[in-house]
This record gives C-alpha cells, sequence and structure tokens, in this order.
C-alpha cells in the first residue's frame, strides 16, 4: 500500500506532499476539454514538474469529475445526442492513448449524475467537521439534475456504451482506468434527483 494524495498539483501542494512523505498522486484536472494540457508534451510537462519534487505522478484524472450534471466538464454522457456522446467519448479516448505516450499509466473517473450529495456537517476531531449524508435529512435541491428523470436501464444503457468504447483503448495501451464509486450510495427505488439506478447491485469493476 502506498499513501498518496489527489489534491493537486502546484508548487505549494507538491513541496508539502514532499514534506509529509507522500511520494505518489493523482494530479489534479490537466483540463477540463482536449487540448494542450492533454497532448503527450503537455502530459509529459505535468508528469516531469511533479517528478522534479521527487514524487510520482501515478494517475490522472479524466473530465468526468464528480461534479453534479450542470456542473460537470462532459456532461454529454448522460444527457446529449449521439453524435455528441460520441466526440466526448472520442476525446477520453486520445486522452488515455496520450497518457500512455507520456507514461502515465492510470486514470480515473466518475459517472454520476448527482454529484456528491451531503445533508451538512457533523463534528469530528478537535475543531474540524466532516461532511455528512443522512438519507432521512437530506432533500433534493433542485429535486431534478437538467438531464430530468433517468430510469436504471438507461443509466446503465449509457455507462455499458461508454466502457464498450474506451476499455478496449485503454487495455490497448496497457492504462489502468479507476471509477469513483457513487458517493454516497443512494437508496435504490427512491428516484434521488432524477436517478432510479440506486446503489448499484451490478457494479462495473
Amino acid at each position: 500500500m502506498k499513501v498518496g494524495t489527489q489534491h493537486g498539483h502546484s508548487d505549494a501542494i507538491l513541496r508539502q506532499c514532499a514534506a509529509f512523505g507522500v511520494n505518489n498522486i493523482c494530479s489534479g484536472l490537466p483540463s477540463a476539454k482536449m487540448d494542450e494540457a492533454w497532448t503527450v508534451e503537455g502530459l509529459s510537462r505535468l508528469r516531469e514538474t511533479v517528478a522534479s519534487h521527487g514524487i510520482s505522478l501515478d494517475m490522472v484524472p479524466l473530465p468526468m469529475s464528480s461534479s453534479e450534471i450542470s456542473r460537470a466538464e462532459m456532461p454529454g454522457d448522460l444527457s446529449r445526442a449521439q453524435s455528441e456522446r460520441d466526440r466526448g467519448i472520442d476525446d477520453i479516448c486520445q486522452m488515455i492513448r496520450n497518457c500512455a505516450r507520456a507514461g502515465i499509466m492510470q486514470v480515473k473517473y466518475n459517472f454520476t449524475l448527482i454529484g456528491i450529495p451531503r445533508s451538512g456537517t457533523a463534528p469530528g476531531r478537535g475543531r474540524s467537521r466532516y461532511s455528512e449524508f443522512v438519507f432521512e435529512r437530506a432533500k433534493q435541491d433542485p429535486p431534478l439534475t437538467i438531464a430530468g428523470k433517468v430510469d436504471a436501464d438507461t443509466y446503465w444503457e449509457r455507462i455499458t456504451y461508454f466502457l464498450e468504447k474506451v476499455v478496449p483503448v485503454a487495455e490497448e495501451y496497457k492504462v489502468k482506468m479507476g471509477c469513483h464509486p457513487q458517493d454516497p450510495g443512494v437508496p435504490k427505488g427512491t428516484g434521488w434527483r432524477g436517478v432510479d439506478a440506486g446503489a448499484p447491485d451490478r457494479r462495473t469493476a
């Protein structure tokens, strides 16, 4: 097991990581879209910057973060027309190829509509507070996302479509992909903010 972090890759953060003995990180998002930051040269510079602090850049996040869909970098995987969805997936595939060519062999992503719901905070150690999610105290605000009502079959169809397009590219280039689990899992059948998939019992690894 390795101690790592995913706080970002600014010089200040990297200096702090090095001081605390963190030797492996997941960087911050290189860019929210396919641009110079996602070229082989841009990714190589990022890896070299991290390495200059004695730290290994083990993973980068794809522009599929845990934000609620209206604030997501690539909301199309669950809400756009087929042609737009395919263009976004093509970009993801190229990002994966470029990561491998730059020597970055792991990526992570999230496949969510609702982001990370929270019901408030709870007292933690000392004077700290922890974010929390207690279903009974949570409210749906707004009640639906921009994707509207999405049933479980539609959700899984979109996930499957994405994986069938992207995983072969990752396998070809020997890049490992990590899917962030739903945070938190929402009880199935609640219709929480339009999602009826809930905490899946057939999660794709």
